[in-house]
């Protein structure tokens, strides 16, 4: 699969990913939303029926202490057309609660009611009409009504608007209303805890429960108290909610799982993507191992076809120093073939979690100095050194010793293959105690590697790129190889490098004291 490929999926798959956790996002606040504007109605219709208790209480209260005595009278009479006259006379003396004084209102009902099968003759016939006497008699009584109803109004306004005059404290039952405002605010379903003051029109406490301390204004609720005070009397009435915010989000709680689930598929998406990109990049190594392994091979199997070809010349039996001399070449390409092989059969190591270890104690000083006895030929072949600083006091560890032989090899090889061809090859193998552990560092003055690079040093098939050039043959497997007997062995490698100034490998042991 081409990269542009992955990248166009992994786009599409981004996007129809995010584009359902955005409506999940606008799904979760539009619900929020809704239960948070269903709490506020709910809020606000019960304190606007606290404040209605308030009014229908207090009028009550005011009009059972407005003290008022009623006084009936009826008179019925006769006149000559044979009309019946009753009239009704209701008289009030109500005093004010606040003792200001007395009020008397009169309010007089007067009924006619003609005899049947009479008909009305007025005594000045032909002045008058009938019709038009009664209509002015009914007219007269209708506007005396109407006055005394509206004295009656008025004083009726003085006993309600008496209160406003009042202390709040005075007016209200301040211990009962937290009762109120709590069967009100239970009768709509809230069953929360609250805090509450009652404040004038300029803010200022008048009462204020315990524990009243707003936090979140968007929990806060604002309700007038009598609204039909004097505007510079009004008091209003603040209930505060401190658990809205959990009780809102409470309600929603079966988008818990909504979000887990989400959350564990953005978890996959992302390590799905990763491993993709992962494996390409594996696959790719691969390619390149299989052409680097081409190219390795193929020199000693043609270097063998050619030697075994010169063997069937018959004139070449005949010249022993030549026949010995093919047979060196053939030997020595056969080992070396056999050496490759065995470098790719060191794959098998990576499928397996540990490699079979023969471990024994071992000396690391020894391994040390018998590796550099061995490599130095090797070295001085290219003009360069190799110095050996052993420092490390206690140096037995547990270890195979052929798999420990070759990590060392491994970095000294690569450390020839990477050297600077304008400078003399220089190695140093040094080792150091430091607490239970000893270490072993091999250092060279080679080309060094980036900082790129270096992160990725250590993973299969990897090489550090040199472009179309095959100077420095290999696999790509040393290092990896040489990390992961160190891993079995309990032990760390590290490496430092910069470039054109060297490397420098770290290997950390456990010792046995």
């Amino acid at each position: 699969m081409k990269k542009s490929t992955i990248w166009i999926l992994a786009a599409i798959m981004a996007f129809a990913f995010f584009g359902l956790i955005y409506l999940q996002i606008n799904f979760f606040r539009s619900a929020v939303l809704m239960r948070d504007n269903q709490f506020n109605e709910a809020v606000s219709r019960s304190l606007y029926q606290v404040s209605k208790n308030l009014e229908l209480e207090q009028t009550k209260k005011y009009l059972d202490d407005g003290r008022a005595k009623a006084k009936n009278k009826e008179r019925i009479s006769l006149n000559q057309m044979g009309e019946s006259t009753t009239t009704i006379q209701q008289k009030w003396k109500i005093t004010m609660p606040d003792g200001s004084g007395n009020v008397d209102v009169q309010v007089d009902h007067t009924v006619r009611k003609r005899p049947s099968g009479s008909v009305f003759l007025s005594p000045n016939h032909g002045s008058k009409s009938i019709s038009q006497r009664s209509y002015e008699l009914q007219e007269a009584e209708r506007q005396r009504y109407e006055y005394e109803k509206a004295l009656l109004n008025d004083v009726l306004n003085n006993l309600v608007n008496a209160p406003s005059k009042v202390l709040f404290e005075e007016r209200v039952d301040l211990k009962s209303l937290q009762n109120n405002i709590k069967d009100e605010l239970r009768f709509n379903g809230i069953e929360l805890p609250f805090t509450f003051e009652v404040v004038n029109k300029d803010d200022k406490p008048i009462y204020r429960s315990e524990d009243f301390s707003v936090e979140d204004s968007r929990a806060l609720y604002r309700q007038v108290l009598f609204p039909n005070d004097p505007r510079d009397k009004l008091n209003y009435l603040r209930v505060y909610f401190p658990t809205k915010t959990t009780y809102i989000l409470s309600e929603t709680r079966e988008f818990v799982p909504i979000i887990l689930f989400t959350f564990v598929l953005l978890i996959t998406f992302i390590i799905t993507i990763y491993l993709i990109f992962r494996q390409k990049r594996l696959s790719e190594m691969k390619s390149d191992f299989m052409n680097n392994m081409t190219h390795e091979l193929k020199t000693p199997v043609s270097t063998i076809s050619l030697a075994a070809q010169m063997l069937r010349d018959s004139s070449i039996l005949k010249s022993p120093d030549v026949f010995k001399h093919i047979s060196n070449v053939i030997n020595d390409e056969t080992k070396r073939l056999s050496f490759q092989v065995e470098k790719v059969l060191q794959m098998s190591l990576f499928e397996k979690q540990r490699a079979t270890l023969k471990q024994k104690e071992m000396d690391a000083n020894d391994m040390i100095v018998s590796v550099a006895n061995t490599f130095q030929l090797k070295v001085e072949k290219f003009g360069g050194h190799i110095d050996v600083d052993l420092q490390a006091t206690e140096s037995t560890i547990f270890v195979d010793e052929m798999h420990f032989t070759n990590v060392l090899f491994n970095l000294l090889d690569n450390a020839v293959k990477y050297r600077r061809e304008d400078v003399p090859l220089e190695l140093m193998i040094r080792s150091w105690n430091n607490g239970s552990k000893v270490y072993i560092s091999v250092e060279d003055n080679g080309i060094g590697i980036t900082k790129d690079n270096l992160k990725k040093i250590f993973e299969r098939f990897y090489r550090v790129s040199t472009g179309n050039l095959h100077d420095v043959k290999g696999f790509g497997l040393g290092l990896a190889y040489v990390k992961k007997i160190i891993e079995d062995h309990k032990g760390t490698i590290k490496a430092e490098s910069e470039s054109e100034k060297g490397t420098k490998f770290i290997i950390c042991l456990p010792i046995i004291k």
